[in-house]
């Protein structure tokens, strides 16, 4: 793996703000992730989630603050620094991501062909691997579209491990699949973080996710355009708890 910088956090953001031309979506975004939590970040539609995402991995480039990862800066990086830093991370997107034309070999294969030296049999060998630790042992020269959203939720999830990253970004993991679906998908998650020691960053609105496995979730507002509430699902259902964190994740309920 790549070296990283010897940080305590994962990710510290610092006054990030995001917008989209003249309109801004979120407005001085502070918060850390630890090593090695499984971190959500939460919200109702439109509240800014997947912009703050994108931000957080590069696809956009935040108008004002900073996104360190290990205490690097990702956007003041030379050029090659970028690119290892660009390894430390995976992403799991929405829809899995994947390349209709290309197998589940095949598409794990790509981040190994990209970035490392290794060659086409130590790359089958790895591939294989990380088909294994999503429980996709025997499907490598499968299509996306002969599997179930489920399965193609695992494989996208198998090409986010293919370079041993030390943080992964889940885009919506849960959405589309049915309730034991989720709940597998869920308890892989964890699995990931408990054996491998990866960093994991949630995107989600799914109530049985976040109380599931989340150890902190920060939570967005639209009509603030920024953080209302930030600590354990279960301590921001509590009297005393920002009141539209608990009524998200309460939904007029007391949830256990």
């Amino acid at each position: 793996m790549t070296a990283l910088a010897p940080a305590v956090s994962a990710i510290e953001v610092k006054d990030l703000e995001c917008r989209y031309g003249a309109t801004v979506v979120l407005h001085e975004i502070s918060f850390t992730v630890r090593r090695g939590e499984i971190f959500f970040i939460i919200g109702g539609s439109g509240c800014g989630k997947s912009t703050l995402l994108r931000n957080l991995i590069g696809l956009h480039v935040p108008s004002a603050g900073t996104v360190n990862f290990f205490g690097e800066s990702l956007a003041d990086a030379g050029e090659q620094r970028q690119r290892e830093l660009l390894r430390t991370f995976g992403v799991l997107y929405q829809g899995g991501a994947l390349w209709s034309s290309l197998t589940l070999r095949e598409n794990v294969a790509l981040p190994l062909e990209e970035y490392t030296p290794l060659s086409p049999a130590e790359r089958d060998e790895l591939v294989a691997l990380k088909l294994a630790q999503v429980g996709l042992t025997g499907y490598g020269d499968h299509y996306p579209a002969e599997l179930s959203g489920g399965m193609r939720k695992r494989a996208g999830l198998a090409r986010a491990l293919a370079l041993d990253p030390a943080i992964v970004f889940f885009d919506e993991p849960s959405a589309g699949l049915d309730p034991l679906t989720s709940r597998s998908l869920d308890e892989l998650i964890r699995q990931i973080r408990d054996t491998l020691g990866t960093t994991c960053v949630v995107v989600s609105h799914e109530l049985a996710s976040i109380f599931a496995i989340a150890d902190r979730v920060l939570m967005l507002d639209k009509s603030a355009k920024g953080v209302v509430a930030e600590g354990s699902p279960h301590n921001l259902c509590q009297p005393g708890a920002d009141a539209r964190a608990r009524a998200f994740l309460t939904r007029g309920e007391n949830h256990p």
